[in-house]
């Protein structure tokens, strides 16, 4: 045993160096310098080699890329196919109630479509060319339908 070198030793089943969590507003308080030294490294090679002047341009350009995308809002009724609607009804003595129930939609949709406020819907236009006799789509607008030509 005399052989044994005691300055050597052997360590078993020690963990690793585990960092450190701040767990209170000291710890954070004496890092905090170097944290702004990063940022203001971060900053410097993000405009690094732009032109000082035209730092503010960047947004700009961006938010007139997106004004270019916005999506444009559907297209209303035009008040001359709303006009016609109600004209319409009124020569049939028809509430906009009645006229609700026979094309099976709510009296809010019809009341939208005679105040122009409705997004066209053909299927809808359609009916109402059939209960109304009337004209809404293409040319002609307000015109009166002519009956199913009969065959002779």
């Amino acid at each position: 045993m005399t052989d044994v070198d005691w300055d050597s030793k052997t360590v078993i089943g020690n963990k690793g160096a585990v960092p450190k969590v701040t767990k209170n507003k000291s710890d954070l308080n004496a890092v905090r310098p170097f944290l702004f030294a990063i940022s203001c490294v971060a900053d410097e090679k993000v405009t690094a080699g732009g032109n000082k002047a035209h730092q503010g341009t960047d947004h700009q350009r961006i938010a007139k890329l997106d004004r270019e995308n916005e999506v444009a809002p559907p297209a209303k009724i035009a008040p001359s196919v709303g006009r016609a609607i109600q004209d319409a009804r009124m020569e049939l003595k028809l509430s906009q109630k009645d006229v609700a129930q026979k094309i099976n939609e709510k009296p809010s949709v019809l009341q939208d479509y005679e105040s122009s406020k409705a997004i066209p819907n053909p299927q809808i236009l359609g009916k109402l060319e059939r209960v109304l006799g009337v004209k809404l789509r293409g040319a002609d607008i307000g015109k009166k339908l002519e009956g199913p030509k009969k065959s002779t």
